[in-house]
């Protein structure tokens, strides 16, 4: 644990109502994302509404940006460590554990068992209770132990394996529905925080995908909200070029475009793991094709082709997937075609499951990403 040190300014610390109210607040954010901190310039807030709205932005919770307010970076980390502790209160039992390597190395937590020393081991990481057992064991109960370099056994840990991961967050219009995406938001936000903690080699991206698909920072996903459906009608086919996807309905689903945003992330990453995880509730209604997007309802072929071709030259690069369905709607059993013939091509693991069980689907899967590769690069 940090400790951060600093001269007392003299203010009132915070009690627990005053936190309870900020945190009531952040699940409000959540929820609602970018049109919450909209709907606090609208209210119209009595003296103790807005005496409570003065002391967030006092204590740097809340900054006033012209007439927006925006989240600082001291509620952004509240959020992460909010939802981190939500994510480990529902997990089951243990399966916090084993984030490292299965493999043995230097650097990471001890381990059962010792091995015999080997010149540039650290004398720090010498058992000595072996070490005393191998030295009397050879030369007898007597004062002074006598050892020599035969007799030094160095304990066995476990090497820590670094992991690059990307979410991808689908941001279609139905994600909307059984408060999806908001569980979908706090699992990355608890990665974030999570990673932040234990794993500071680690990294973690977010990629949103809709008609199009788009990297979110950090600090914008706690106000990210899928896009609302602007059409109704019951067969839908547009080829829009990609520079001028902004102009077409948003609320589709282009995963395909989405796993060539994580190719490409993950090129530039370093992790020794690298891993997708797709959290979505329905069939890819969208591809890239030759310079346009290609909007299809209801789901064609295709779309699928190209986005289990995509996740193929991922899976080859020896990338493991994870893959969130969401199925609170289980009556699309196309849909679940779908995800079984993922998986089974990129020899990824599918978690069906609803929002309320998807955090500790997703940090299960993440701890054992970093254990190890399921296939070689």
């Amino acid at each position: 644990m940090r400790y951060i040190y600093q001269e007392w300014d003299g203010r009132e610390f915070e009690t627990q109502a005053h936190l309870k109210q900020f945190e009531h607040f952040l699940d409000f954010v959540i929820e609602h994302g970018a049109d919450a901190l909209e709907a606090l310039k609208e209210l119209e807030l009595d003296d103790e509404q807005r005496a409570i709205l003065e002391q967030w932005i006092a204590d740097g919770l809340l900054e006033r940006v012209g007439a927006r307010f925006e989240l600082t970076p001291r509620a952004i980390n509240s959020l992460q460590r909010k939802a981190l502790m939500e994510v480990f209160r529902n997990l089951h039992p243990d399966s916090a554990e084993g984030h490292e390597s299965e493999r043995i190395g230097r650097g990471g937590d001890p381990s059962e068992g010792s091995r015999p020393y080997a010149f540039g081991d650290p004398v720090s990481e010498l058992d000595m209770h072996q070490t005393l057992r191998n030295a009397i064991g050879r030369r007898g109960v007597g004062s002074p132990i006598r050892m020599d370099e035969s007799d030094f056994e160095v304990r066995l840990s476990e090497s820590r394996a670094t992991c690059s991961t990307v979410i991808l967050l689908d941001m279609s219009g139905s994600m909307s529905r059984w408060q999806r995406f908001a569980s979908a938001k706090r699992c990355a936000m608890a990665l974030f925080a999570l990673i932040r903690q234990r794993f500071a080699l680690d990294t973690v991206d977010v990629v949103g995908f809709h008609s199009a698909a788009e990297i979110i920072p950090e600090h914008k996903l706690a106000l990210a909200m899928p896009k609302p459906i602007s059409s109704g009608a019951p067969q839908i086919r547009m080829r829009v070029p990609i520079d001028r996807i902004q102009d077409a309905p948003q609320h589709f689903t282009n995963l395909h475009m989405g796993l060539m945003t994580a190719r490409k992330i993950l090129a530039r990453r370093g992790g020794r793991n690298r891993q997708v995880f797709i959290i979505t509730d329905g069939q890819p209604t969208a591809h890239v094709q030759d310079g346009m997007i290609h909007l299809i309802y209801p789901p064609s072929e295709p779309s699928v082709m190209a986005t289990l071709g995509e996740a193929l030259q991922l899976a080859r690069r020896g990338i493991r997937f994870s893959t969130f369905a969401l199925i609170e709607d289980y009556f699309y059993m196309d849909w679940v075609g779908f995800v079984d013939q993922l998986t089974r091509l990129t020899r990824g693991v599918a978690f069906y499951c609803t929002g309320s069980d998807l955090a500790s689907a997703i940090m299960e899967s993440y701890m054992t990403g970093r254990k190890r590769r399921t296939h070689p690069a």
